[in-house]
């Protein structure tokens, strides 16, 4: 059974960092991994994706050279480590899986994810 449990969220003022952790297990050979989040009043959009057997990542213009995912295979842990924080960063963030077959690329499509956390609350706020 596919799991997947977010960790890392929190407050932080505007211009510092945090670092969400996704826990995986039960995964299958070849999966993705997308960063979501949702704030209130708006639709939950994609923020990054990652996949588990190619140097491939993706990343939501609005966070472009401010965000980074990556991913320890050896944990089935993925990783998005937020810098700059702005206060529209501020949402509840999820992890979510699906699976990606042999591919080079992954896809920040929502409805391509089957698999998703219970989400992390992160606040950038002064």
């Amino acid at each position: 059974q596919v799991q997947l449990v977010e960790s890392g969220g929190g407050l932080v003022q505007p211009g510092g960092s945090l670092r969400l952790s996704c826990a995986a297990s039960g995964f299958w050979d070849y999966y993705a991994i997308g960063w979501f989040r949702h704030a209130p009043g708006e639709e939950r959009e994609g923020v990054s994706c990652i996949l588990s057997s190619y140097d491939n990542t993706a990343y939501a213009d609005a966070v472009k050279g401010r965000f980074t995912v990556s991913r320890d295979n050896a944990k089935n842990a993925v990783y998005l480590q937020m810098n700059s924080l702005k206060p529209e960063d501020t949402a509840v963030y999820y992890c979510a899986a699906y699976s990606s077959g042999i591919t080079t690329m992954c896809r920040m499509t929502e409805r391509t994810y089957d698999y998703w956390g219970q989400g992390t609350q992160v606040t950038v706020s002064s």
